[in-house]
């Protein structure tokens, strides 16, 4: 590999004889920043084509005119030049040009710049290839062992939005010895402010297959600290955008994060992409029936989160359904028809065999009678059509015998009734939930009414499980979820709801599990997701976690996800890390000042019990801060994070206070670990740990 070369220093030339080899006072590197110069401009042209169309004389109506102007609003969008954002980070000189027969034509290959999107200069011709297209997969994939057909792949280095060096790869060159990228190693390590940023330029041959593998599939990634699964799926999202556009513009897709915090922060990566349609929301925002006031203890949570609860759902639910005693009688003029009892049974016998949502069901039954009378119209010799059927099917004795037989429901009094009633829940838990996990989770003071009762996050999820059982959650086309290890079997299902036909990107690190009832099996987990089929894959590529600060927190995997495979850092970097005693809290906040004359972020994790006094101190000794979920800046570059909202966020530096008070705050040991385990993977660049209290002693070496 040639040696990355800074801005004004001599560079190694392709070997190809292409159309950049050197001439007398040729700059390779003027050469390249005239092509950016170039695709900038190319780029505002056609910004400027899209705000210049006149689409008064296309549209038909003003609906229509208003469909057409909310895309060219997002089209210009999609088209903004970012100017910290390099436009282009790759370029790949072909041997030979793809598709063609070489033999035939004898012509060198073609050259492409591998960019954020798509750009082309006036004639059309591409000046920037998107990342996502077929022809840009070898600058991800191709190796010396197989290089794809390319003579050279070239990386740039930035600084802000400008051009300062380049690294080359003459792939299929035997005599060029392989080695690490330095430019690459550099663009892991960059210091970052502000919210997470795309890897397009960083994507590794292993992440790349999870990110071009096809809509029709499922797949789930298990990732340790650093190994790029939120990218890796929030890129998966762009890449399907790209190649399935029109499929997924009908049926939409949708990224399902742990908190707010976290929405935030990964909020910039998929518009930086050009990608501007893509939903967001918590699991709680999916189920958000009602207002939550409430909060459930960990047995409580944990029970009303077993799959158990789906089926106790359903029995109360179809418990509503009666056979019916009495015949309907419809009177139409001078006639009376009759569907007796028996007829009416069948109707209903037949209804609850076919597995039909609830609702569906009970809107079919007042049709099949309208039908029975329709039958027996016919064979008295009149001549009904559907019309009639209709009109019948609203007919009011029908009505109050479907209200009797086949009842509404509301899913909000179902549950209301079933954590109320004792009795109610006993009846439809018998043979799933023993008597003490039925206790565990009735109101030790029944609700009078869905407006008065304290809903818990749990709870919700049951109103959301019962809605369904009533009438079918609509799907959309790909559902992304994040920090997954951590949803209970009931929510896995209410994120499944919403992929029923579609299909699901599962992310998560069954070590970093930080609730009662975490994820223990990835297998078990898909099947409540509603895809058992899904491919599970493992990245054990560390490459944001420094191999010092991994290699302290992976002593906890024993402990905490016995047989993961623990992350191994690629980073040439060791990191800086450092464990020291603090005996008050001015220790702790001379660790962060140290971390602040550093370049970039810092994070200061402590228990939530902490923050308070951590707060004060910080006011008091003038150190600014922000909370999770606010956007650092350049002035304003440390974050004080309560333990429970680490997970999913990252710094340059942090500053870990009291570990064994993490451990503390959780309702057992091996919950504590994990959130230990997650505190102390935040690091990008280098960890302090700073204890009063002794460590844990499975840290110990």
């Amino acid at each position: 590999m040639s040696a990355s070369t800074p801005v004004d220093e001599p560079v190694d030339e392709p070997v190809d004889g292409s159309a950049d080899s050197p001439t007398t006072g040729d700059d390779p590197l003027a050469r390249e920043r005239s092509h950016l110069a170039a695709s900038r401009s190319a780029l505002r042209a056609m910004r400027e084509d899209v705000e210049a169309l006149d689409i008064r004389d296309v549209t038909a109506n003003w609906v229509n005119a208003a469909v057409l102007e909310h895309q060219i609003e997002n089209r210009v969008k999609a088209l903004a030049d970012l100017a910290d954002t390099p436009l282009f980070f790759g370029r790949l000189d072909h041997l030979h040009t793809p598709g063609a027969d070489a033999e035939a034509d004898g012509a060198a290959g073609e050259r492409f710049y591998i960019g954020r999107r798509h750009v082309h200069d006036a004639d059309g011709d591409p000046m920037v290839i998107d990342w996502r297209a077929p022809v840009s997969q070898p600058f991800y994939r191709a190796s010396r062992k197989d290089p794809m057909d390319i003579a050279l792949r070239r990386r740039f280095g930035y600084t802000g939005g400008d051009l300062t060096a380049y690294e080359d790869e003459h792939l299929s060159d035997p005599a060029e010895a392989a080695g690490p990228s330095r430019l690459l190693q550099q663009e892991i390590e960059r210091p970052r402010v502000g919210p997470m940023r795309d890897i397009v330029a960083t994507i590794q041959p292993e992440q790349d297959e999870i990110v071009r593998s096809g809509l029709s599939g499922s797949v789930c990634v298990q990732g340790g600290p650093g190994t790029g699964k939120t990218a890796v799926g929030l890129h998966r999202v762009a890449y399907l955008l790209y190649a399935h556009r029109e499929r997924l513009a009908r049926t939409g897709t949708l990224v399902v994060g742990p908190n707010r915090s976290f929405l935030h922060y990964i909020e910039q990566v998929l518009p930086a992409l050009g990608e501007l349609t893509v939903q967001q929301a918590t699991v709680d925002d999916l189920v958000a029936h009602v207002e939550v006031r409430g909060t459930d203890d960990a047995a409580a949570a944990t029970v009303k989160g077993d799959a158990r609860m789906a089926e106790v759902l359903r029995r109360a639910l179809y418990a509503h359904v009666t056979m019916p005693t009495e015949p309907v009688v419809v009177v139409r003029g001078s006639r009376r028809w009759r569907v007796p009892a028996y007829e009416l049974e069948d109707m209903v016998r037949e209804l609850l065999e076919r597995d039909m949502r609830y609702g569906a069901a009970r809107d079919a039954l007042p049709q099949r009678i309208a039908h029975a009378v329709l039958v027996q119209m016919e064979r008295s010799g009149e001549a009904p059509d559907d019309r009639v059927q209709d009109t019948v099917a609203r007919n009011s004795a029908v009505k109050a015998a479907v209200k009797a037989v086949w009842p509404a429901v509301d899913p909000a009094k179902l549950v209301l009734r079933l954590l109320g009633d004792p009795d109610f829940l006993a009846e439809h838990a018998e043979g799933l939930l023993d008597a003490e996990e039925q206790k565990t989770i009735l109101w030790a003071k029944p609700a009078r009414s869905v407006r008065s009762a304290k809903w818990s996050a749990a709870d919700a999820v049951l109103i959301d499980e019962a809605g369904d059982l009533i009438r079918r959650t609509h799907s959309l086309g790909h559902v992304v979820v994040d920090e997954a290890q951590d949803l209970s079997p009931m929510q896995y299902r209410a994120v499944g709801r919403r992929c029923s036909t579609g299909s699901a990107t599962v992310l998560g690190d069954l070590a970093q599990g930080t609730t009662p009832w975490a994820t223990r099996s990835w297998g078990k987990a898909l099947a409540h997701l509603g895809k058992p089929e899904a491919v599970v894959e493992e990245l054990t590529a560390g490459f944001r976690v420094p191999t010092d600060v991994i290699a302290y927190a992976s002593r906890l995997l024993p402990h905490i996800a016995p047989g993961l495979t623990p992350v191994a850092s690629i980073r040439e970097n060791p990191g800086f890390f450092d464990i020291r005693r603090a005996t008050a809290t001015a220790d702790v906040l001379a660790a962060c000042r140290e971390l602040l004359r550093r370049e970039g972020s810092v994070g200061l994790i402590a228990a939530d019990a902490r923050v308070a006094e951590l707060a004060e101190g910080l006011t008091a000794a003038g150190l600014g801060f922000v909370a999770p979920g606010e956007e650092t800046t350049h002035t304003t570059r440390l974050t004080l994070v309560p333990a429970s909202l680490a997970k999913g966020l990252e710094y340059d530096y942090v500053v870990l206070d009291e570990p064994a008070a993490v451990v503390a705050a959780e309702p057992d040991e091996r919950t504590g670990l994990r959130r230990l385990y997650v505190a102390l993977t935040r690091a990008v660049s280098g960890l302090i740990v700073t204890h009063r209290a002794p460590l844990p002693e499975q840290l110990a070496a």
